[in-house]
C-alpha cells in the first residue's frame, strides 16, 4: 500500500509539473519570449525541481515535448529542445545532495550547448555563434540562475516534495 501511495504521488507530481511547464510556456510565447535567439522560457524555472523529486525529470520532459509541440516547433526542435530540458533535469538530479546553487548549473548548461544547433540547423538561424550561445545562456540564467533559485529557496523550507523523493533529511 505504502509503495502505491508513492508511486501516486511521484507520478502526480510529474503530471502537474509538466502542466505548470506548459502553462508557463504559452503564457510567456503570448509575449515573444519562449523561442528564438534570446529566449526568457520562466518554465525552465522548473528545471531546479529535480533538486526536490525525480518526478520533475519526466515531468520536465514530457511539459517541454508539448509546449515544443503547441508552439509549433519543428521536430528537430521538440527533440533535441526537450532532451535538452531532459538531460538538465537529470542532471540537477543527480546533483542533489549537493550545494542548492549547483541546482542551475545543469539545465543552463544542456540548453546553452544543445539549443543553439538546433536554431541554426532546424531553423536555419544565420545569427553569429556567439550570438546563439550568448543569447541562449543569458535566457537560461535569467530563466533558470536566477527565477529558478528564487523558486528553489522558496519551496526549500515548505517541504512540498519530501514524500516522494525520500530525501526528508535536507538541511534547512
Amino acid at each position: 500500500m505504502k509503495n502505491s501511495k508513492k508511486r501516486v504521488m511521484i507520478i502526480t507530481q510529474g503530471a502537474v509539473i509538466a502542466a505548470l511547464y506548459v502553462v508557463l510556456t504559452t503564457f510567456v510565447s503570448a509575449f515573444n519570449l519562449a523561442s528564438g535567439a534570446i529566449q526568457v522560457r520562466i518554465s525552465e524555472a522548473l528545471t531546479v525541481l529535480p533538486f526536490f523529486t525525480p518526478a520533475a525529470i519526466p515531468g520536465l520532459f514530457i511539459g517541454c515535448i508539448i509546449s515544443n509541440i503547441i508552439a509549433g516547433g519543428v521536430i528537430w526542435d521538440v527533440i533535441f529542445g526537450s532532451l535538452a530540458t531532459l538531460i538538465g533535469a537529470f542532471f540537477t538530479y543527480l546533483i542533489r545532495k549537493g550545494p542548492e546553487w549547483l541546482a542551475p548549473i545543469p539545465p543552463i548548461v544542456a540548453n546553452t550547448l544543445i539549443i543553439p544547433f538546433v536554431l541554426r540547423f532546424a531553423y536555419g538561424l544565420e545569427d553569429a555563434w556567439w550570438i546563439l550561445f550568448g543569447g541562449l545562456f543569458v535566457g537560461e540564467f535569467i530563466s533558470c540562475g536566477v527565477l529558478g533559485m528564487i523558486l528553489l529557496y522558496a519551496l526549500k523550507s515548505r517541504r512540498l516534495f519530501s514524500n516522494a523523493s525520500g530525501n526528508t533529511n535536507r538541511k534547512q
